[in-house]
């Protein structure tokens, strides 16, 4: 069945502030050809900032609800947008995508772009690549370019605190021994959003040596860092955390509750196994909604190792 309308007339109403943004119009967007997307190029530039960021905001949002929408031309063509929040969206857009072309305009926004929530918005970008590098599935000339940018961060104290925090995360799952120094370094500082970012810095790092810091930080007065000490836990793996999670599923704070019972889901185990199958009938919803989904990806877990 054919269109009423063209993706050019999609583009047309899409600038018109007078029109409304429809989701249906919007994505038809995915995929777009070159041609129209030379079209929505020279049409950007004409709209407003708000209507930008009311556009791009709503393509992430359609791209997030069904993975079969692709506006990842898009994006990449708002990277360069005059507007910082639109860049900043742009970058979120492209989360799932992990093309090696992407790393150089990453790395040149950590490192030159004149805000700093779109520098920090690269940092955690690079995260992906960090991590492929780390499981050898980056070729050795863009793994070194992206713990290069990551380290040079790391390195350098002047940096905006939130920039550095986010390169810490995002360099996490690198084994080398400037990490695991920069980790414990803002482990010990008094900012409560550098240890929260260590700790969750540990649980990317992998290292089971972390498992009695997280330990201890699971008995926390602060739930976020409760929270962040569970997340954790379920990326470490290790079954010595099963005991004090199984507490945390009873936590005061819905969001530490969570954490808990998506950290055992990943552990897995009897004694895991056993305590989200109780989770189910719990009369909190989001407990044993939680539970369930937390089972659901032991079972796919499960599966998998037997084949």
């Amino acid at each position: 069945m054919e269109r009423p309308f063209t993706i050019k007339q999609v583009i047309e109403d899409m600038a018109n502030p007078e029109k409304p943004l429809q989701n249906a119009r919007l994505a038809d967007l995915s995929t777009i050809s070159s041609e129209n997307l030379a079209h929505f190029e020279h049409n950007w530039v004409l709209i407003s900032i708000e209507r930008r960021r009311q556009i791009i905001n709503r393509l992430v949002e359609l791209a997030e609800e069904n993975f079969e929408l692709n506006f990842d031309d898009i994006f990449k063509f708002c990277l360069k947008d005059s507007d910082p929040e639109v860049r900043v969206k742009a970058i979120e857009g492209l989360w799932e995508n992990e093309e090696t072309s992407l790393i150089t305009p990453l790395i040149r926004m950590l490192n030159e772009d004149p805000s700093e929530m779109v520098q920090a918005a690269a940092a955690k970008a690079l995260s992906k690549y960090a991590m492929l590098a780390e499981l050898k599935k980056l070729g050795p000339a863009s793994a070194s370019r992206v713990s290069q940018a990551l380290l040079a961060i790391l390195a350098d104290k002047t940096r905006p605190r939130e920039v550095w925090r986010r390169a810490l995360e995002a360099a996490a799952p690198l084994s080398i021994p400037q990490v695991r120094q920069a980790i414990q370094e803002a482990y010990q500082s008094n900012d409560p959003r550098l240890k929260n970012s260590a700790i969750f810095a540990m649980g990317r790092n992998c290292d089971s040596s972390w498992l009695p810091t997280l330990l201890k930080e699971m008995t926390s007065p602060d739930p976020e860092t409760r929270y962040e000490a569970a997340g954790a836990c379920g990326e470490i793996c290790d079954e010595g955390a099963v005991p004090l999670l199984i507490k945390l599923t009873g936590d005061k704070d819905p969001e530490v509750q969570q954490a808990a019972i998506q950290a055992l889901g990943k552990i897995g185990g009897a004694k895991a196994k056993q305590h989200l199958l109780k989770c189910l009938n719990s009369p909190d919803e989001i407990v044993s909604e939680a539970a369930e989904e937390a089972l659901r990806q032991l079972e796919i877990e499960e599966d998998t190792f037997i084949l």
